[in-house]
C-alpha cells in the first residue's frame, strides 16, 4: 500500500452513483461525499461540509451502483489524482478525484476488489 498518497474520508453520498460501461467490460462509477466539520468561530460554532468527487472502477464500481443511495454514510479509502480538460470555451479545468481502493458501507459491507474476487471464486 501506498501511504505517501492515501486519503480516507468518512461521510454522506450527495448523489447516486453513476455507472459508466466501456466496449472492454470495464466499469466505472462516479458519486459525491459530503464530509463535515464543526469548529468554533467568535464563540460560534460552525458547520464546514466539503464536497469530493468519488471514483470507483471495476467490481467496486458495480458493487457501488448497486449498494449506494443518496444519503448513505459511508468511509472511503482511495488516493488522490488530478486531471485536466478543455471546456466548451477553450478554457483548460482541473478536477481533483478521490479514487476509491475500499468502501465501508453502513451495515458493516466491505467493499475491495479482493474480496470480490475471495466471493467469486467461492462461486
Amino acid at each position: 500500500m501506498n501511504l505517501r498518497n492515501r486519503v480516507q474520508l468518512i461521510g454522506n453520498l450527495g448523489s447516486v452513483p453513476v455507472i459508466k460501461n466501456f466496449e472492454s467490460g470495464n466499469k466505472l462509477t462516479r458519486f459525491t461525499l459530503a464530509t463535515s466539520d464543526v469548529y468554533k468561530k467568535d464563540n460560534k460554532y460552525v458547520k464546514d461540509t466539503q464536497w469530493h468527487i468519488i471514483v470507483a472502477w471495476g467490481k467496486i464500481a458495480e458493487i457501488a451502483e448497486k449498494n449506494l443511495t443518496t444519503g448513505s454514510e459511508v468511509v472511503i479509502d482511495g488516493r488522490l489524482t488530478q486531471r485536466s480538460y478543455t471546456d466548451k470555451n477553450g478554457t483548460k479545468q482541473y478536477i481533483t478525484e478521490v479514487v476509491a481502493n475500499t468502501i465501508l458501507c453502513r451495515g458493516n459491507s466491505y467493499i475491495t476488489e479482493r474480496t470480490m474476487n475471495s466471493i467469486e471464486n467461492r462461486a
